[in-house]
């Protein structure tokens, strides 16, 4: 009771900065300005209380295109504010939970991926596997909620992550929307990983976990993609420092490629981390040859332990590795990835020239080149960067696969990102990556205002964005005893 008390207080302490309440307003009008048609399916609850508000109007899609560009730089402008370098004694994740409220029980934002969980979950409660085809294989409500391009295509996460959906769709009473909306609950079980354990890990290391608090789990990224959206990306990270936590302890990095094998059975990129873990708890210093073959010897131990924890937990789910034929499924959306903006624009020359019967040459080779680049820099980086600096491999290799891979989103980012104060970044990469995150919610909030025909309103957000973080970076921290820096409880 005591301890409930004293995490209560922490909550009321954190409510009474100015920053604290501008971000919560942020999350507050995101949440507000989403409940637009852009987002929401034919078949969700709210259309009713909407056309009866006549919310499905032009001027109401614009208004809520405003609404939600709003909301995007106060939740930005209340971070920039909490910066470690003007604050003290408020605990991170009294912060992250008051700004997370407003988007508990919300639909999902910026994100059909939710509904697509529900769907999948619907499909094996009806013993269809959904690794043999998408969702429209059973019309219905749980159908209709998920977005026309995924309708037919086969899942391609874990086979964990799909009895996870089927149980929440069973514990939902089979209720399409909110089969959806509890989506967010193994979505929170990383988050509060997260949450717990960063800064932990950074303190252990002697890096600023005030630093690490700030950007990681207060990073607007996270509070809109794994609490808003509710994308299964979170709990895998989640399992994934996890992992990593475990590794700090000497014996029990072998427990920690286990918890990798589980995290990948969510969604397969975590496999990435199992190299990482042996040098985690003990680098390669040398190069003698008997402290090379035992360093080799941990990592083809924890690779072996990751993947055979993987398999049983398929065996045990019993799905198969149906996944390995929709690995392609991410790239058949139009994203912001680098390789693919690149090959369509060498295609829209081709095309233009009608040198490209097929129409999709430049395309397919940009994104295979991106491929190269990153098995190359990823093997790279692993013989040499991880020898030394095993979480500098793992965050620069998962922002490597982000960007090079055919499709681009926030939540792939936030892979290699909350990693990324874990690496003693430099201050031009610490820039970068804080230009990258507005970037991001900035392209969030264009494609909010396309879907809803008010692109003209999310292009002159991009201007307000760049302008409110240039003014932040500008801006000198104050002494301000009321205003105090967020530390680890």
């Amino acid at each position: 009771m005591g301890r409930a008390r004293e995490r209560w207080a922490d909550v009321v302490d954190a409510w009474r900065h100015r920053s604290v309440k501008i971000g919560f307003a942020g999350t507050t009008l995101i949440l507000l300005g989403s409940l637009t048609p852009a987002y929401l399916p034919q078949n969700s609850p709210w259309w009713g209380p909407m056309r009866a508000l006549r919310l499905d109007s032009t001027p109401a899609k614009i208004a809520g295109t405003f609404v939600v560009v709003a909301g995007i730089l106060l939740l930005v402008d209340g971070w920039f504010r909490l910066r470690p370098a003007a604050y003290e004694h408020v605990k991170h994740w009294a912060v992250l939970l008051i700004w997370s409220l407003p988007f508990l029980l919300a639909p999902p934002i910026f994100s059909h991926d939710a509904y697509s969980y529900a769907a999948q979950g619907w499909m094996l409660v009806n013993d269809v596997n959904p690794y043999e085809g998408g969702p429209g294989i059973l019309p219905g409500a749980f159908a209709d909620q998920v977005a026309w391009v995924w309708r037919y295509t086969p899942a391609p996460y874990g086979p964990l992550s799909m009895r996870i959906q089927e149980a929440i769709v069973v514990l939902c009473q089979l209720q399409p929307y909110w089969s959806a909306v509890m989506m967010r609950v193994p979505a929170l079980a990383g988050v509060w990983l997260i949450a717990v354990l960063l800064p932990r890990i950074a303190h252990r290391m002697g890096i600023n976990p005030q630093q690490t608090a700030w950007y990681a789990t207060l990073n607007p990224l996270l509070v809109i993609d794994f609490v808003g959206g509710a994308h299964n990306d979170s709990l895998m990270m989640g399992l994934v420092i996890l992992a990593i936590w475990l590794s700090f302890k000497r014996h029990l990095w072998v427990v920690g490629a286990l918890v990798i094998g589980v995290a990948a059975s969510i969604k397969q990129p975590a496999f990435l981390a199992a190299y990482a873990l042996p040098l985690v708890a003990s680098p390669l210093q040398r190069w003698a040859p008997g402290h090379v073959a035992a360093t080799v010897a941990r990592i083809v131990a924890s690779c072996l332990a990751a993947i055979g924890s993987f398999v049983v937990i398929s065996w045990l789910c019993g799905l198969g590795f149906g996944w390995l034929n929709a690995v392609n499924v991410p790239g058949l959306v139009v994203t912001v990835s680098p390789f693919t903006i690149v090959g369509q624009g060498i295609q829209i020359v081709l095309d233009f020239f009608r040198l490209d019967p097929s129409h999709h040459v430049a395309i397919t080779a940009a994104r295979t080149l991106g491929l190269v680049i990153t098995v190359g820099a990823v093997l790279l980086m692993a013989a040499t960067t991880a020898r030394r600096k095993p979480i500098t491999f793992l965050s620069w290799s998962y922002l490597v696969v982000a960007f090079c891979a055919p499709a681009l989103h926030s939540w792939y980012v936030l892979w290699g990102a909350l990693l990324l104060p874990l690496t003693r970044p430099s201050v031009r990469m610490q820039r970068t990556a804080l230009w990258a995150t507005v970037v991001l919610l900035s392209y969030s909030a264009v494609n909010l205002a396309w879907r809803n025909g008010a692109l003209a309103l999310g292009i002159a957000a991009l201007g307000l964005f760049a302008w409110r973080v240039r003014s932040h970076e500008n801006a000198r921290p104050q002494d301000d005893p009321s205003e105090e820096e967020v530390v680890v409880p």
